[in-house]
């Protein structure tokens, strides 16, 4: 089965990784982004190697975001950057091909342990099943 894992941040966090603190939390230093690289390095090297990795990637800041809505009058709306600071939103993702549930929650507590400095935000790691070839099988 195929699963979406998902990390998630705020444009507060992206300014802090870029050495910015707010009242969300801390800046972080070289040191901390180099360990942080270092460790979703080894997890997507694991991941090859066990042949699981489907695709990967850090999406850009929630401030070079674009949302595009249909208006009353049928037609678009963009705006850009329209939850602010404090909203969380996808960060980045895997989509992994794992054996099970319980496989890719593994992997997910793995992600969850990604080094950060202390006081940094703790977000979730979220799993979605992707349906599609096993599309009736349960995701439990």
């Amino acid at each position: 089965m195929k699963y979406l894992v998902m990390v998630q941040g705020s444009q507060a966090d992206y300014e802090a990784m870029a050495g910015t603190a707010s009242p969300a939390g801390p800046a972080w230093n070289e040191e901390d982004m180099r360990a942080m690289f270092a460790f979703m390095k080894a997890v997507n090297d694991d991941l090859t190697e066990s042949g699981e990795l489907v695709d990967a990637n850090g999406l850009a800041e929630p401030a070079r975001t674009r949302f595009v809505g249909a208006g009353q009058d049928g037609r678009p709306v963009v705006s850009d950057d329209p939850h602010g600071r404090t909203e969380v939103v996808l960060a980045g993702y895997w989509v992994l091909a794992c054996e099970s549930l319980e496989r890719v929650t593994e992997i997910a507590a793995r992600i969850a342990t990604c080094p950060q400095p202390a006081g940094a935000p703790d977000h979730p790691v979220v799993i979605r099943q992707i349906m599609g070839e096993g599309a009736g099988e349960s995701a439990g």
